[in-house]
């Protein structure tokens, strides 16, 4: 009996074996090509806008455009992740999903502490999304009135949600383009504020419990950037030396700066009722091709945390990953600063990405003599690393990210042109769209002798933030090996205060 069994469990073993072998051969999760190592991405499929960013008992909640079947854009659903740090990602099961309304497009979320909406049951808070229902049928058959507004609400901390069972709550007037809701509450009024991106402006909506909503104003009409359609829009306020602005974030698509997707701002004031801003000129809080509908996390207080999608309708359904398909922004910190005679953003990597930084460097008063080798520095931190320069006097340099395959990419000043830049066009593969491989160029908003550049690297993306984050810039990449090589060059002589470079732990390990 004793033998019997043996010949039987000894195959099975060894059977069992053989599959776990297999499976642990298997490409693991966020450890494939060109895969974001401090950037969220979801485990699998098509990723786009960052939606109902909320902060609540000591949780970052991100929602996203998300389609669990394919890795190109489909049927909309709510993807769903948490974080205790802005930099660790939990992906959740999908929040949102689909209804005979039609697919679930952005928009944002709330805590409603007061239980304005009558959610909230047995002392519980509820925290409510406000997003769009986009109607497929309805957009097929020529109607303008195929997007409206609708709510769900979670009583366990954002971990379920419950559609509301009288949406929509904000019908579609007429407006082919009537969408991505960013909801805040105005405490003078006590009343919420709907900030609403309508085809080629903004219209503000108000309502005391998130249901009844009825239109205040509109903007934008005349004013920023006409490319293409305004979505995704986000509206808060700002102190700089004790005085308030309003900051509205509106995105465009396309129409950017470098082509395509973007995201615009303007600056100044909201009583209520409407937005007024300070002057007519157009604002960009990312030159680079690769920052898109942007937002901010609601409930932060004071602190003003954004985040964007990393990528560009041009080629988001083009590019070479295979599992997964685009990513996000690092968190930035959003402050004010006036330079130029205007009042600009600024924005900076939030502070808890030193979580993750390892083994800093830092050289003190090195002199680049046409060219500075720093590959020994960074050939072992596997394409993830923190770069900061500062220089007394702002001259002409290049950063060159490369590998042994000839691939590079480049990220620098020209003071010719008073321009910050990155190159790709030898950054590795190009051919899956037309319009992906070229130099990308940025206004330097600083005017004051000194300088200084942080460059947050990454597998597939480098992020500048330039003279304190006055001009930044966002690209992605996708080079057929590591950039491992990391060299700093300029046309004569550049004396540089320090430079530090701090490696970043992966965030999926």
């Amino acid at each position: 009996m004793k033998t019997k069994c043996g010949t039987l469990i000894l195959p099975l073993l060894i059977a069992l074996n053989c599959i776990c072998k297999a499976q642990d051969s298997s490409p693991k999760p966020y450890a494939d090509e060109h895969r974001p190592q401090v950037h969220f991405s979801p485990a699998q499929h098509w990723m786009n806008d960052p939606n109902g960013m909320v902060y609540y008992n000591h949780t970052y909640h991100l929602f996203f455009q998300y389609y669990p079947k394919d890795i190109v854009w489909g049927p909309m659903h709510w993807g769903h992740a948490e974080s205790k740090d802005l930099v660790h990602w939990k992906q959740l099961p999908i929040a949102l999903y689909p209804d005979s309304l039609g697919y679930i497009f952005s928009g944002s979320a709330v805590v409603d502490s007061n239980n304005t909406t009558g959610f909230g049951k047995n002392g519980k808070i509820p925290l409510v999304a406000i997003f769009t229902h986009h109607d497929p049928k309805g957009e097929k058959e020529g109607t303008d009135k195929f997007q409206n507004q609708s709510l769900a609400y979670s009583l366990d901390g954002g971990g379920t949600w419950t559609k509301y069972s009288g949406n929509p709550v904000l019908k579609n007037p007429g407006v082919r383009d009537f969408r991505d809701p960013k909801v805040m509450w105005y405490g003078p009024e006590k009343k919420w504020v709907m900030t609403l991106a309508t085809q080629d402006h903004i219209s503000f909506y108000s309502a005391p419990d998130l249901k009844n909503w009825k239109k205040e104003s509109e903007f934008g009409i005349k004013a920023g950037a006409h490319g293409g359609v305004w979505e995704c829009p986000d509206l808060f306020p700002l102190k700089m030396n004790g005085k308030t602005y309003w900051i509205l974030i509106v995105n465009l698509n396309p129409g950017g700066p470098n082509g395509g997707s973007a995201t615009q701002y303007f600056v100044g004031d909201f009583d209520g009722n409407k937005f007024s801003p300070l002057d007519s000129n157009t604002r960009w809080l990312d030159y680079g091709p690769d920052e898109y509908a942007g937002i901010t996390w609601s409930n932060t207080g004071s602190r003003k945390i954004f985040l964007g999608w990393m990528s560009n309708w041009q080629y988001a359904n083009q590019v070479p990953t295979k599992a997964w398909r685009n990513a996000a922004t690092i968190p930035r910190e959003l402050s004010l600063k006036q330079s130029k005679g205007q009042i600009l953003l600024v924005s900076k990597p939030v502070t808890e990405l030193k979580n993750i930084e390892e083994k800093t460097i830092v050289l003190k008063q090195p002199l680049v003599n046409r060219s500075l080798d720093l590959t020994s520095k960074i050939n072992k931190l596997k394409s993830r690393y923190v770069l900061k320069m500062s220089f007394a006097t702002l001259k002409d340099y290049s950063i060159g990210l490369s590998n042994t395959k000839g691939e590079e990419l480049l990220i620098g000043y020209d003071p010719a042109k008073d321009e910050y830049y990155i190159d790709r066009t030898k950054a590795g593969k190009m051919d899956f769209q037309k319009n992906f491989s070229g130099r990308f160029t940025a206004p330097r908003l600083s005017t004051a002798k000194n300088s200084d550049v942080i460059l947050v690297v990454d597998k597939s993306s480098v992020e500048l933030f330039a003279d304190g984050g006055l001009t930044t810039m966002t690209a992605i990449y996708f080079p057929t090996e590591d950039f491992n090589n990391l060299a700093v060059k300029t046309t004569g002589k550049l004396a540089i205060n320090n430079i530090s470079i701090s490696g970043l732990k992966s965030i999926w390990k």
